[in-house]
């Protein structure tokens, strides 16, 4: 296999944790992405306090959305996936990428969850529920959404699915999660047939049987969980171990992934200088404050009501 690098770096750490790695071989017209998170993970789960099933089930969603988000060609494009079910121990999970920043949570039911059993199924968590994926690009402005049944046996399974049915592109995706001594790690990877030529061509253009495709489906879906789990093994090198036979494999320039909440007192208080001052007045607590909860960052914040008028 010939490595070509569309950048080379030195910091080889750099490509173990925390970062996401685009990967192209020509000659079989596919790409794909790896990513694996870290300390970002841990940083993104502190102030939850979930149940570890629920905080195994948000790893595999941020580091899908870390796989989609991290293919946008705008950097200030955003890509947000939800999941949302009728009647479901999980009513809501949501997770956005933007610039490389990472955030999500999970609404969910304990009680029913503790019914689950220690390994439910995607149907038990979610019963019949969706998988929506959004995809902003301000700089074209551009916005896609795509809607599929959630189905299929795990999360990976319905991006799966969603590829398929939404994007009519054949793909690969693997998720893996993993709680160790020094806190969570999660990987994943996407690979994907490409249009023939050019990488821009119409999604039509597509063939579902391209006789190449199933070559690099059995060598991308061979990659184990623990692989895709270990930060002592480089992405670059897990490329090595799947695709070293080929006769070129492409790496792009590694993007390093945060964790990202944009919301801070100053953005509180812009959204709530505009309601009616009638309306602030009612969103004044006992203690004569205003609080603001953020979902995704699990923080609340105070504000005077003399701070937005």
């Amino acid at each position: 296999m010939k490595r070509n690098a569309s950048k080379v770096t030195d910091e080889t750490a750099a490509l173990s944790t925390d970062v996401a790695l685009g990967v192209t071989i020509p000659a079989r017209h596919a790409r794909g992405r790896l990513a694996r998170l870290g300390p970002v993970l841990s940083e993104v789960l502190a102030n939850h306090g979930y149940p570890p099933l629920i905080e195994r089930l948000l790893a595999e969603a941020l580091v899908l959305a870390a796989l989609l988000g991290s293919q946008l060609k705008d950097p200030t494009g955003q890509t947000t996936l939800q999941a949302q079910t009728e009647n479901g121990v999980v009513d809501l999970l949501v997770c956005d990428y933007l610039g490389g920043e990472l955030r999500g949570y999970v609404r969910h039911d304990p009680d029913r969850l503790a019914e689950a059993g220690p390994n439910p199924s995607l149907f038990s968590l979610f019963g019949k529920g969706y998988l929506a994926i959004t995809f902003d690009q301000p700089a074209t402005d551009e916005r896609y959404q795509g809607i599929v049944p959630l189905e299929g046996g795990s999360l990976a399974e319905a991006a799966e699915s969603y590829f398929t049915q939404s994007e009519q592109i054949p793909s690969v995706v693997r998720l893996a999660a993993e709680k160790r001594d020094d806190g969570w790690s999660a990987g994943g990877l996407l690979f994907q047939h490409l249009p023939e030529g050019e990488e821009g061509r119409d999604r039509l253009h597509t063939r579902l049987d391209h006789p190449d495709w199933p070559h690099v489906a059995t060598l991308a879906g061979s990659v184990r969980a623990d692989e895709l789990t270990d930060p002592a093994l480089a992405l670059d090198d897990l490329v090595w171990r799947l695709f070293h036979e080929e006769e070129e494999v492409r790496t792009l320039t590694p993007l390093r992934l945060a964790k990202g909440c944009r919301c801070d007192p100053d953005y509180v208080r812009s959204v709530i200088a505009r309601f009616p001052e009638d309306e602030r007045a009612a969103m004044v607590g006992d203690d004569g404050i205003i609080r603001v909860d953020c979902a995704f960052c699990s923080t609340s914040f105070p504000i005077a009501l003399d701070e937005v008028s």
